[in-house]
């Protein structure tokens, strides 16, 4: 893959780093070799990016190319976006704070060259705004507040003439580093039809995969002609390498397998899970209010606030089950067995948020869990309850205490749990979903739907075996050939 450097002017580039290729901003434009290129990642270093300048067009360009700008048009128009800017400082405000502590003036800017900065305890805030804002050259601005603390104010690209002579040494080096990396060239000289990235941390306590179902999904797609790359969150400006992600950790909003997923949407990558999945599945109120408005049957259930606690008694009765919005894996989720319980429990779970959702209690021995995927369910499984406890795992002691599982071919299934939960999946989308469901004599109630669904080697396989891993993979090599191929007549 051919590496360019874009300037306005050849004299901009003061640095000597091999194996990259110096153009000008005119040349990249209208020169008939580089509209040729196949391939290429173009670094825009044009000293405006303007909108219908020459910056701009090298990066609007770029990518009707085929090439892969940094930065591209969507970067572009996020740096200059106070709406973007607000959103990043509060999402990256614990950094933020932790990096700046020592900092004694009310101001304070910081450089980034290729997602490093010159100090080492700023390295790790460089590198997630560089994430962020992927451009080779940033320098962002942060203001202390007496109250709010440091705040991210502007950052903005700068060309590569504004970078100060004593910092020079470190541009080489980190540039020298950011063009070796093994994404850069040809890694085998029979390349794979597409690359599939899986955002992955085999040291997450709740990870949805383990380490050896990571290794099918790998070797499924390799039978199917696709390379994969397990990425962690510090690959985020790697992303439009990939032609798609498939997202193997835990998901949450307010978390960076959100901004995973929204900013490989945004580059054209096939996603699973989609962001519009993760926010649909991510808050049980919401779940709450879609299966009640489309008739999905439920366990008896309250939207609580402070106003309305009193309701809970009277409605649902003791014991009953109270579950924070945002709530996986059983965490966020507990039981009240008492109307004291229930008022210590209702009063800490709406410190945290305005609503949350108590549910009638229904007492199982296991939960139905159907995997659904692209609209056809996958796998069913039943996850009994711990020992001597209500839910599928048990946290209250050391470590936590799973209950056994068992899983069925899906045609031998009730035809009710699997028709409900597929009915429940369809109002979220075409992705990834674990349907969790209670079946009380001969009535059915879905619990919840969850996207990003448990698949560990051993239980959900326990049946299809690797043909499970294949079918999730296939879908991924038909949509990216859908995509890559929906101009075709």
């Amino acid at each position: 893959m051919n590496i360019l450097i874009v300037v306005s002017n050849p004299k901009d580039w003061l640095f000597e780093v091999s194996g990259v290729q110096v153009v000008t901003a005119q040349a990249y434009l209208t020169d008939p070799r580089y509209s040729a290129e196949s391939s290429a990642r173009v670094f825009n270093l044009c000293r405006s990016y303007r909108y219908q300048s020459l910056g701009y067009y090298v990066s609007l360009l770029a990518a009707a190319r085929g090439h892969t700008p940094l930065p591209s048009v969507t970067t572009i128009q996020d740096l200059k976006s106070m709406a973007v800017i607000r959103a990043v400082s509060d999402d990256l405000d614990e950094l933020i704070q932790r990096s700046l502590a020592s900092i004694q003036s009310t101001t304070f800017t910081l450089s980034i060259y290729f997602g490093g900065n010159m100090a080492k305890r700023h390295a790790r805030l460089a590198l997630a705004l560089f994430n962020l804002f992927q451009a080779p050259f940033l320098r962002a601005r942060f203001v202390k507040d007496p109250e709010e603390g440091w705040q991210l104010r502007s950052i903005r690209p700068i060309a590569a003439s504004e970078i100060p002579e004593s910092h020079r040494p470190f541009v080489v080096q980190q540039a020298t580093a950011h063009f070796s990396r093994r994404h850069f060239h040809v890694r085998r000289s029979r390349q794979p039809r597409y690359s599939l990235a899986i955002l992955y941390d085999p040291n997450a306590p709740d990870r949805p995969s383990d380490p050896a179902a990571i290794q099918k999904f790998e070797r499924a797609a390799e039978r199917l002609g696709m390379e994969t790359e397990i990425i962690s969150r510090d690959d985020f400006a790697r992303l439009a390498e990939f032609d798609a992600l498939f997202l193997r950790e835990t998901t949450s909003v307010m978390h960076h397998t959100y901004r995973f997923a929204r900013r490989a949407e945004a580059e054209g990558l096939v996603v699973i899970d989609d962001p519009l999945s993760i926010l649909r599945c991510a808050n049980k109120v919401f779940l709450a209010e879609l299966l009640d408005r489309h008739g999905i049957p439920t366990p008896k259930t309250l939207i609580v606030n402070k106003d309305n606690v009193g309701r809970i008694i009277s409605e649902l009765g003791v014991p009953v089950v109270l579950k924070q919005p945002d709530s996986s894996f059983s965490q966020g989720v507990v039981k009240a067995d008492n109307e004291e319980e229930l008022k210590r429990l209702v009063d800490d779970l709406l410190e945290k948020s305005e609503l949350i959702v108590a549910q009638e209690f229904l007492a199982t021995t296991f939960d139905w869990r159907i995997g659904i995927l692209d609209r056809t369910p996958i796998y069913a499984c039943k996850y009994y309850m711990a020992r001597r406890h209500w839910q599928v795992i048990n946290r209250n002691g050391e470590k936590p205490d799973e209950g056994r599982h068992e899983t069925l071919p899906v045609e031998l299934a009730p035809t009710m749990v699997v028709s409900m939960a597929l009915r429940a999946a369809n109002l979220i989308g075409n992705g990834l979903y674990g349907v969790d469901l209670k079946q009380v004599g001969r009535q059915c109630y879905v619990i919840e739907v969850n996207d990003n669904p448990s698949i560990d080697s051993g239980v959900e396989d326990q049946v299809l075996k690797g043909n499970l891993y294949s079918r999730i993979m296939s879908v991924f090599l038909r949509r990216i050939e859908q995509r890559k191929f929906a101009w075709t007549p």
